[in-house]
């Protein structure tokens, strides 16, 4: 039997997670399966993976594979293509108290990142955008899975994220006299820049600057805006000159609106969203990343975990009108992308988030789109990623039964593959 790259079936077996080594066709059939593109349910359909695309894709029977092929039958299951979380922090645990991750090496974020990642993968996600770390532990990590080295999902990863003295990607916790300071901190236009330039030479394949204040910070408040029109513009021009996609940090309507103007492909939180803000997005083709489950992680456990009173009572500030923003977002019809800032809650549960983006305002498809064809759209990925198309990557996910009739069962994925190869599943 001809194999796929060992080095990709080295990388699912390293931590024992059961990867399936690939014939040179493969052939997977299910009960039915979720055309993102079209908005619609395909019964029966058959799909043809060798090496790692999608070469032929149909209804059952409707054509012969070669002589050579395996078969994974997934009867009762709906085919999807792999999710897609456009904000995580994999460096980052919910579980670990809140002040002991301030003592954490890079080598320790590392290790965490390479756990994470793994349980990332297993809950269905093939692709995240990791929105910030320290000392490119992440980029790290991703290099590894790209190597075969290790197991997790395709990362897009922007190393330190950008933010002013004192702001919300700063470290405020600690004495005057620590001298304690952010790796991803510049102010003014020409520094950011070079922080920009600084962050990709070190293997960023994305980045984000904070526009306002946020909740997980000390000593700033989420509605207030921090780098101004200016330096947001510097961060976006130089980004986008060297093909990367910018996201920008923002709670407060300000914040949202300048970052907006500026021309940032997506506002990551936006709780505090107006009309003007709606209608800027449209406008500019915007797209919104909208953390709406973690709320109830943190209210339930951030004390727990030793969060600060001060950034519980931000959650408290933020929570309602978060979620009345995605509702009002969703009905004005702005470009959504699924982020869940999974970090702040465990990895591994991000698919929590598709049953809140339905009880605020998305119907089923509209929630799977948002985390398939809408962020591959966003990273400029959507010829290879975000859909069960011949020519695409093989990425594809299961779960037993209809998410379109209930969402939930996005939460229990039970067939992972990621780039022709089976880590989950399929057996």
């Amino acid at each position: 039997m001809r194999m796929f790259m060992k080095a990709a079936v080295a990388a699912a077996s390293i931590l024992g997670v059961g990867a399936s080594a690939i014939a040179a066709e493969t052939v997977i059939t299910a009960d039915a399966m979720v055309d993102v593109v079209k908005g619609k349910l395909i019964e029966k359909p058959m799909i043809v993976v060798r090496d790692d695309r999608i070469v032929a894709i149909g209804k059952q029977g409707s054509f012969t594979p070669g002589e050579d092929a395996t078969y994974i039958a997934l009867d009762g299951m709906t085919l999807m293509p792999g999710f897609m979380d456009m904000h995580v922090h994999i460096s980052g645990d919910a579980e670990t108290p809140f002040y002991m991750t301030m003592g954490y090496s890079i080598p320790r974020q590392t290790v965490v990142a390479v756990k994470n990642a793994e349980k990332t993968l297993m809950a269905g996600f093939t692709t995240i955008r990791d929105l910030g770390d320290d000392g490119y532990s992440v980029i790290g990590v991703r290099d590894g899975i790209n190597a075969g080295e290790i197991v997790g999902p395709r990362i897009y990863s922007v190393g330190n994220a950008l933010g002013i003295t004192g702001g919300h990607c700063d470290n405020n916790f600690l004495a005057p006299e620590m001298k304690s300071k952010s790796n991803g901190v510049a102010d003014g236009p020409w520094a950011v820049r070079e922080k920009v330039r600084e962050n990709i030479k070190y293997g960023a394949n994305a980045i984000k600057f904070c526009a306002t204040g946020g909740v997980f910070s000390k000593g700033t408040k989420v509605g207030v805006q921090q780098y101004t029109l200016e330096e947001m513009k510097a961060i976006v021009d130089e980004s986008h000159l060297r093909g990367l996609v910018v996201a920008a940090h923002a709670h407060g309507t300000s914040g949202i609106k300048t970052a907006i103007v500026a021309g940032v492909d997506s506002v990551e939180h936006v709780s505090f969203v107006d009309d003007e803000a709606i209608a800027l997005a449209k406008k500019f083709g915007t797209y919104f990343s909208m953390d709406i489950y973690n709320t109830e992680y943190t209210l339930t456990y951030g004390a727990e975990n030793g969060v600060p009173e001060e950034n519980i009572n931000k959650e408290r500030e933020v929570s309602q009108r978060q979620r009345e923003s995605f509702s009002r977002a969703v009905k004005g019809g702005v470009k959504m992308v699924m982020g869940t800032d999974a970090g702040i809650y465990p990895h591994g549960d991000n698919a929590k988030q598709f049953s809140r983006m339905v009880e605020f305002g998305m119907t089923p498809m509209q929630a799977l789109q948002a985390a398939t064809i809408n962020a591959a759209t966003l990273l400029k990925q959507e010829r290879d990623l975000g859909a069960l198309q011949e020519g695409f990557l093989a990425d594809i996910v299961a779960v037993k039964g209809n998410p379109l009739d209930d969402i939930t069962l996005t939460e229990n994925v039970t067939f992972v593959m990621k780039d022709g190869v089976v880590y989950k599943g399929g057996n």
